[in-house]
């Protein structure tokens, strides 16, 4: 262990060949922020084999109270930043690098995702920071992506053979306006960053979308086929890496079928019982830490999913993402 920081061991951990995850690091002398940002600096290549063996790290007591000093935090670690740019989460800018997490109501539980993982560039890697932990819930359980693939084709080997030969697709409608009340109802004004229908059709092709515009000035939108499983060159395995729980349990509304928005890539749909199956695998694998004010959580985007504990207010949790 770097001499900067000291490892701690939560109850809430687990751990996959001897390597805790996520990894927890605290301060072994001053918890000042800009030792902490000159630390990282210099450290960066210690903390970064951290995350490649355990896909989380978990940065906890030290002296992060605002948005601006989370900024600091990852200009860093100097990775560069992604735009929100495609996305279905609300959310706003806060200052520089830094964006609210998903606004919608917090009384909502979000599934396990990876971030972005439809669009054609998503975030290698993402932070949090909880600026304002949660009185109760309000956690962002985490679950390594290889250990929910291997799990699946090991109860499932026939349906994961087919993901893997013919991908999944995506079909969802958004309307004009953002929903709050939806973890995934951002309008399509704010996801394609105009109100031109002509700059949005662009937009979206160049996102691998296909749009069908709505009487109620609604879009009807087809993504793949897509892969559902993807290989992890640096690790070198195979990961889960797809939004079959996110589509076929959260984009329910009036005009979405959640049976009909994630299908195979031949068209035909998925069973049921083994997408339920998949979220009973994904909540027995997770962890989930409590925040505490402060608390700074680096991810690796393809060896981690991540997910959304419902919670009473107040509970404010900011993000930022890196290419």
């Amino acid at each position: 262990m770097a001499d900067h920081f000291a490892e701690i061991k939560l109850a809430e951990q687990k751990s996959y060949n001897s390597i805790p995850f996520p990894w927890v690091l605290t301060p072994n002398s001053t918890t000042n922020l800009s030792f902490l940002t000159e630390t990282i600096r210099t450290q960066k290549p210690f903390l970064e084999s951290l995350l490649l063996k355990a896909g989380a790290v978990l940065l906890r007591g030290f002296d992060v109270k605002t948005a601006n000093d989370f900024n600091d935090v990852v200009e860093a670690f100097g990775y560069e930043e992604l735009p929100y740019a495609g996305g279905a989460a609300p959310r706003s800018h806060v200052v520089g690098r830094v964006f609210t997490a998903n606004e919608s109501s917090l009384d909502r539980n979000i599934p396990f995702h990876q971030e972005m993982a439809l669009l054609p560039q998503f975030p290698s890697k993402l932070f949090f920071f909880c600026e304002v932990e949660p009185v109760s819930g309000g956690d962002t359980p985490l679950v390594l992506s290889h250990i929910v693939y291997e799990r699946m084709k090991e109860s499932y080997p026939e349906f994961v053979q087919q993901l893997e030969q013919d991908g999944l697709i995506y079909t969802r409608i958004y309307q004009e306006k953002d929903d709050l009340s939806s973890p995934t109802g951002r309008g399509w004004k704010s996801i394609f960053l105009t109100e031109d229908k002509s700059l949005a059709e662009e937009r979206a092709a160049n996102l691998g979308l296909k749009l069908e515009w709505m009487e109620d000035g609604a879009v009807k939108t087809v993504l793949g086929p897509i892969p559902a499983v993807t290989y992890d060159k640096i690790r070198q395995r195979k990961i889960w890496f797809n939004s079959i729980v996110m589509a076929y349990t959260c984009w329910k509304d009036t005009q979405n079928d959640p049976v009909k928005a994630v299908t195979f890539g031949n068209g035909s749909p998925l069973p049921e019982d083994i997408v339920y199956d998949c979220m009973k695998i994904l909540e027995e694998e997770c962890v989930a830490i409590p925040w505490q004010n402060g608390d700074v959580l680096l991810i690796d985007n393809l060896a981690v999913l991540h997910a959304r504990r419902s919670s009473s207010r107040p509970r404010h949790i900011l993000a930022s993402l890196c290419k």
